[in-house]
């Protein structure tokens, strides 16, 4: 390997560095990888639908699929790989994917495969000419149409493909990958910098490995305190803070506490709703008055993603809370 390869090779992101070359190496979806793995050594691959989050392993499956049907000089020609977010109109469905459609390689046998990655953004109209496509060059061609959410798809296009549905990844499969790619990277990895990797990336394995990264970059150890710090994120220390002062503390102080909070740290109310949520549900509090603050904060959650101004549904969230302590301490005397 040449200088400038090796140090391309080092300057690759971990995502792709590390991305599954076979169906063997992918840690999870158990039973779409046998599957899989039956059509392939049967020779009788279907049209694919990959729907669920992101960062869930449905462009590495099909990647995986892909150099296992093709060898590595013909990959080009038999592989045609788009990103249905930048050619998503009609044109290019007449364009690009019917002349590779409908074309066979003088050289290969077999069929092609198309990838359609995040095809819920395509256009209707291109929907419903992709539809007749696959059923007219199905000897030629197979698809692979990957996408967050189902029900942008077309049922017609449904109904042709075979779906597989990939969830979020399991935390201890998520821990041994994690664990590998530091061990691999001679990174410092504590116990509570991996913590706090699965707990930001939600099932998500390439803004796990992305948020290892960044934060190795920045730090020397991968703590908590670093992987929180690198992405922005409240720390549950500064989260309980928040939450108890709301509790506790008069509004107006606690209106200038979170507010002097959000200025020194640039953190999203958004942000301090999620976390505030997930430590409510911990917090010891009637069942009624505790469903009653969390209808309350999904409705501040939804005016804030709305374009609401953040100072008024600030004010809103502390309100809500000190209504709920309030209701607590009635419910107290009452008894």
């Amino acid at each position: 390997m040449s200088g400038e390869a090796k140090l391309a090779h080092i300057n690759v992101p971990w995502v792709e560095k590390y991305r599954p070359s076979s169906l063997d190496e992918i840690v999870s979806h158990e039973e779409i990888v046998r599957t899989l793995d039956t059509f392939l050594s049967q020779g009788m691959l279907p049209h694919l639908l990959f729907y669920g989050p992101p960062g869930t392993g449905k462009t590495s499956t099909v990647l995986a699929c892909a150099k296992r049907l093709y060898k590595s000089k013909e990959f080009s020609s038999m592989v045609l790989e788009l990103n249905a977010s930048d050619d998503r109109g009609i044109g290019t469905v007449r364009g690009p994917i019917l002349n590779f459609a409908s074309t066979r390689t003088i050289f290969s046998s077999g069929f092609k495969l198309i990838i359609l990655d995040e095809a819920d953004a395509m256009t209707k109209d291109a929907q419903n000419a992709l539809r007749r496509i696959l059923e007219k060059f199905t000897e030629n061609v197979r698809f692979c149409l990957i996408c967050n959410s189902l029900h942008r798809i077309i049922p017609a296009i449904q109904s042709r493909c075979t779906r597989f549905r990939f969830g979020p990844l399991d935390p201890e499969l998520m821990v041994r990958c994690v664990r590998s790619v530091a061990e691999k990277e001679d990174i410092p990895l504590p116990d509570s910098g991996l913590e706090a990797i699965l707990r930001l990336s939600h099932g998500d394995m390439r803004r796990a490995l992305n948020t290892l990264q960044a934060s190795h970059l920045a730090h020397e150890s991968v703590d908590q305190s670093a992987v929180y710090s690198c992405t922005g994120q409240p720390q549950p220390i500064e989260i309980e803070g928040i939450v108890s002062s709301m509790l506790n503390d008069t509004f107006c102080h606690c209106l200038n506490h979170l507010s002097q909070v959000r200025s020194d740290r640039g953190l999203a109310l958004s942000d301090i709703l999620t976390e505030s949520h997930l430590l409510l549900l911990k917090i010891e509090m009637p069942d009624k008055i505790k469903a009653k603050l969390i209808g309350r904060l999904s409705d501040i959650e939804y005016a804030t993603s709305g374009g609401g101004n953040e100072k008024l549904q600030l004010s809103g969230m502390i309100g809500a809370f000190q209504e709920a302590r309030d209701s607590v301490a009635m419910e107290g005397r009452a008894l």
